[in-house]
């Protein structure tokens, strides 16, 4: 839902320039083998290992439209069995990144990435991060905004705006309420 907010509210209205970088749950969660949530992981990982091969050949702009139609499979389609080629050919991408699915040799650039999230708001944060310089240029990072549904363009925008000012607070650390609801992803994009 964040990424949809900053995509379809923020960027069109602030002029952004935003780079997709993963965050491995199975590596931040760590969860064991037989775990319910250990399956979905690893999946989703894969699909990060191959969007790290596109990104390594097509640079940072190719990233997006995978990362996007890796959500609408699984967010609104409720697919989690596709196949990375399947997700690659439906954006256009070539189809032989499908082979960065089971290999391992992605996984130190995906760490790498991921940890450089993480050390600009530290290790007992998830996902989503947003990191952007703060008014000295000095980048900065967020856990969040955790949101269930995308706001009005101009709550969008007011939620933005009021993020890069908390960015600018010196010991401002966390805002957090308990979820009470489910995101609504809307229409498939």
């Amino acid at each position: 839902m964040t990424a949809r907010w900053v995509v379809d509210e923020v960027k069109p209205a602030r002029d952004l320039n935003i780079t997709w970088q993963p965050i491995s749950l199975l590596f931040k969660n760590q969860p064991p083998e037989d775990s319910p949530y250990y399956e979905a992981s690893a999946y989703t990982h894969k699909l990060l290992r191959v969007m790290e091969s596109v990104r390594k050949a097509e640079g940072d702009d190719s990233v997006f439209p995978l990362y996007w139609e890796y959500g609408r499979r699984i967010h609104h389609d409720k697919d989690r069995e596709f196949t990375a080629a399947e997700a690659l050919e439906a954006v256009g991408l070539d189809v032989s990144h499908a082979a960065a699915f089971d290999d391992e040799e992605w996984d130190k650039e995906i760490r790498t990435r991921m940890d450089a999230g993480l050390d600009l708001c530290g290790d007992d944060v998830g996902t989503p991060i947003i990191a952007f310089d703060d008014r000295n240029g000095v980048r900065q990072g967020y856990f969040g905004p955790v949101i269930t549904r995308v706001p009005s363009t101009e709550d969008s925008l007011a939620m933005w705006d009021a993020l890069q000012t908390m960015m600018n607070i010196d010991g401002f650390w966390e805002l957090k309420r308990t979820r009470t609801e489910r995101p609504e992803f809307g229409e498939r994009p």
